[in-house]
């Protein structure tokens, strides 16, 4: 049992809700590992085809619980390097889970909540969402979070809001690529997630996997090794079970089996 996460699945979406409440959803060690464990499982898990992570209450993530904040001020380099450590696979797990993820974003998103959102393949905010990276205000770093956001918002964006540490809207973090949609009413970004997580589960999973390989593959690579990766990786696929199947399907001019039942 999980004293601070809230899992379920129901249709091949699996939502992960950070449930401290009284507290943002700040997390700290336990919470951390809570998170950490749930990606790992439901990224073996066979009937989970998308993965919805959500806050309860009024915030999606206020970033670090103060009082395990006020526990690791008296950490030595050691113990404050393995703290780290746990929230660096923490996100890591969430970036390379093989299934699709969709962060649902309200209330507040401060520093590690912006990491995972930033981790997630996609997001979703309400407008009225309030952002932050926070770090510098206390004399730290928003640094294990810092490769996870700057994929998605890029090093100019990444300095303006790392070193002021403003908060900027829904609409901002949209705007910079921290979100891909935000909308006013919870209704309306509910509706959005389940249109999207329908769309995803359309696609063949094993694909989808390899989809989110290759990207982070490719990545800064050098252009004779870009070509070595996506000929390799797109010859290999072509042959496998899933790509057979999908070719077949699209020329036989029916659903794909992964697809059979939906729509």
């Amino acid at each position: 049992m999980s004293d601070f996460i809230r899992q379920s699945i129901k249709d091949g979406v699996a939502t992960v809700t950070l449930a401290r409440s009284e507290l943002h959803n700040a997390f700290n060690e336990v919470m951390i590992a809570e998170i950490t464990a749930a990606f790992a499982e439901l990224a073996r898990a066979d009937q989970v085809r998308v993965v919805v992570l959500a806050g309860e209450g009024k915030s999606f993530s206020a970033g670090g619980d103060v009082n395990w904040m006020r526990k690791t001020v008296a950490y030595t380099v050691e113990e404050n390097l393995a703290d780290a450590d746990a929230m660096a696979r923490m996100l890591r797990t969430i970036r390379e889970c093989p299934k699709p993820t969709i962060a649902r974003v309200h209330g507040a998103a401060y520093g590690g909540g912006v990491g995972l959102t930033a981790a997630c393949d996609l997001a979703a905010a309400l407008e009225s969402a309030v952002f932050c990276l926070s770090e510098v205000r206390l004399g730290i770093v928003p640094a294990v979070i810092s490769p996870y956001v700057l994929e998605k918002i890029g090093p100019g964006q990444m300095r303006r809001y790392a070193l002021t540490a403003e908060r900027f809207s829904g609409a901002t973090a949209r705007q910079i690529g921290l979100v891909h949609e935000t909308f006013a009413a919870e209704a309306d970004m509910d509706r959005w997630i389940a249109d999207t997580a329908s769309a995803l589960m359309a696609n063949g999973p094993a694909a989808l996997a390899a989809a989110k390989e290759v990207i982070t593959e490719v990545s800064g690579l050098p252009w004779d090794q870009v070509q070595a990766q996506t000929t390799q990786r797109i010859a290999r696929l072509r042959v496998s079970p899933e790509g057979q199947e999908g070719l077949k399907a699209f020329l036989e001019k029916r659903p794909p089996n992964w697809a059979r039942g939906r729509g």
